[in-house]
């Protein structure tokens, strides 16, 4: 299976932005206009796209709606989003509006059922954030960190159905430090859930050792700042996710 290459669209007021170790007051603004850059990705042959809407993660519902809804409109492939979405209204609303998955996070720590409940009648339409700082569970847009280690909740959704797990080491998100490789790996291996990786991609090393473990089950990976500061080049992140 080729490695899935998401480029990420994060959401902060209406505006394109990368954050630093999930620190909204720490944010780095790329751009206005979200819709076009989508079309950019889509122009340099994604057919995914990773969208956050980071004050919807905060405030628990959605925030930069309109935003996310000029995307999908404009974007002709399959758009992945995440952000506040914590009610069964929300992930019906967004699947309506032509969002190809969704993914749940704070809610699958504290309603797990919801995220069943979904899975079952959303198939593969249901992706799990396992966001981890310290391989800690964070949640409410990384501002909580629980009790519970991100290799236990991804085990309660075993059978569940979900599509996959967003694993994301909070520590290194926004910080071009490289992907957890070993962590996202040593997750993949111990569920039988498709897993995609995020947090720390800097370059296409990243891209090229990851899709060597396609095989212990590592989906795809989602890239931003790297894309963002132009250390990486997306069309050669796609070709080599290809040709691993």
């Amino acid at each position: 299976m080729t490695l899935i290459v998401f480029p990420a669209i994060d959401l902060k007021a209406g505006q394109v932005v990368r954050l630093a170790e999930g620190d909204m007051s720490r944010a780095t603004v790329y751009g206005d206009d979200p819709a076009a850059q989508a079309m950019l990705f889509a122009d340099a042959g994604a057919e995914y796209l990773h969208v956050v809407d980071l004050d919807g993660a905060f405030a628990g519902e959605s925030i930069n709606g309109d935003v996310v809804r000029a995307i999908v409109d404009r974007f002709p492939g399959h758009v992945q989003l995440g952000g506040g979405i914590r009610t069964r209204a929300s992930v019906e609303r967004w699947f309506d509006l032509g969002v190809s998955r969704v993914v749940i996070g704070t809610a699958a720590l504290e309603d797990p059922e919801f995220v069943r409940d979904a899975a079952r009648d959303f198939p593969r339409g249901i992706v799990v954030a396992v966001d981890a700082r310290d391989g800690m569970v964070a949640i409410k847009g990384w501002a909580d960190v629980s009790t519970t280690t991100a290799i236990d909740l991804a085990r309660r959704f075993e059978d569940a159905g979900v599509a996959a797990l967003l694993f994301t080491d909070v520590g290194r998100d926004g910080m071009l430090k490289g992907c957890n490789v070993e962590a996202t790996v040593d997750l993949a291996r111990a569920v039988r859930i498709p897993v995609i990786a995020s947090g720390g991609v800097k370059g296409l090393a990243d891209i090229h050792v990851l899709a060597l473990h396609a095989k212990d089950g590592i989906e795809g990976v989602i890239t931003g700042r790297a894309l963002y500061d132009g250390r990486l080049d997306l069309a050669a992140a796609l070709a080599v996710a290809a040709a691993a």
